[in-house]
């Protein structure tokens, strides 16, 4: 079992370890000494900071002309 960290809340880790073993299934290179299950290895890498979540930028609406 891997242990999320403390400063993590459960949805960010779990959503963070989905998105990376998707990108490990396509063939990326893991981060962390590989798990036979690409889960747990997405799991170790997200609770060792190996890989983070990146803030998406919104577009910035432009204001109506008149």
């Amino acid at each position: 079992m891997v242990r999320r960290p403390d400063d993590m809340n459960v949805f960010e880790f779990v959503v963070v370890a989905a998105l990376r073993a998707a990108q490990l299934q396509r063939g990326c290179t893991p981060r962390v000494e590989q798990s036979p299950k690409l889960a747990v290895t997405a799991q170790q890498e997200v609770a060792e900071r190996k890989v983070q979540a990146v803030p998406v930028a919104t577009e910035a609406t432009p204001p109506p002309q008149d």
